[in-house]
């Protein structure tokens, strides 16, 4: 039986700044490096920030589940994020 992988939805949560573009550009360069599909959007609305409770940017949501904040991630961490 053939594997369903599904598309994982990745928010990037930020105003914008410098740290938040490179977060979403490192994620979509990973996530291209180990062939997984991935929507990636920027959410700079500070209502939906806050709504996650992050009180630093950028920060990292999966599939609406905070797993990263305050900078951009590590490599690795990515990497796992991508293939869980």
């Amino acid at each position: 039986m053939e594997e369903i992988k599904t598309m994982k939805n990745i928010q990037v949560l930020g105003t914008g700044c410098a740290k938040c573009v490179k977060t979403a550009e490192v994620i979509l360069a990973i996530a291209k490096e180990l062939g997984i599909e991935v929507n990636v959007t920027k959410e700079t609305d500070v209502q939906v920030i806050m709504a996650y409770g992050v009180m630093s940017t950028p920060a990292v949501v999966i599939d609406e589940k905070l797993v990263h904040s305050g900078s951009i991630p590590h490599h690795q961490d990515v990497e796992q994020w991508l293939k869980a």
